[in-house]
């Protein structure tokens, strides 16, 4: 397989990974959940969150999606993207599900917004020893 078709497919199962921002030149992550059309990932959040101040101010993040088993030789992907903020019903309802459901009312609540990340590159790591390869967008 190249190197986009193992990105798609750890994108197909890995769903959760870390996200991260920058706030006072200090990186900040935490585990978020994707979901992806084609290489743009979506997730879920409040717009009442630290993160959501933080894209506003830069758009830039750094996500790690993969490395699901034991560590060892465990392809994973670092993506570089820019962040854009939507808070457009027709996204909502297309990204939401029923685990969304302790944290916001439905695909209306006015406190949820998708963050869509539009990738500047993708790196695929840890092919059992073969080097990073990167996916240019």
């Amino acid at each position: 397989m190249n190197a986009k078709e193992i990105a798609k497919k750890i994108m197909d199962s890995s769903h959760v990974g870390t996200m991260a921002t920058v706030e006072a030149n200090k990186p900040f992550s935490r585990y978020m959940t994707f979901y992806h059309e084609d290489f743009t990932l979506y997730t879920a959040t409040s717009k009442k969150t630290e993160k959501v101040d933080e894209l506003e101010k830069n758009p830039n993040t750094h996500i790690l999606l993969g490395y699901n088993d034991e560590g060892y030789g465990d392809a994973y992907l670092e993506i570089a993207g820019t962040v854009t903020i939507s808070d457009e019903v027709r996204l909502k309802k297309k990204i939401w599900n029923e685990h969304m459901k302790p944290w916001f009312d439905g695909p209306e609540d006015p406190n949820l917004v998708i963050l869509k990340v539009s990738p500047d590159a993708i790196r695929v790591m840890n092919k059992k020893g073969e080097s990073p390869e990167t996916i240019t967008f």
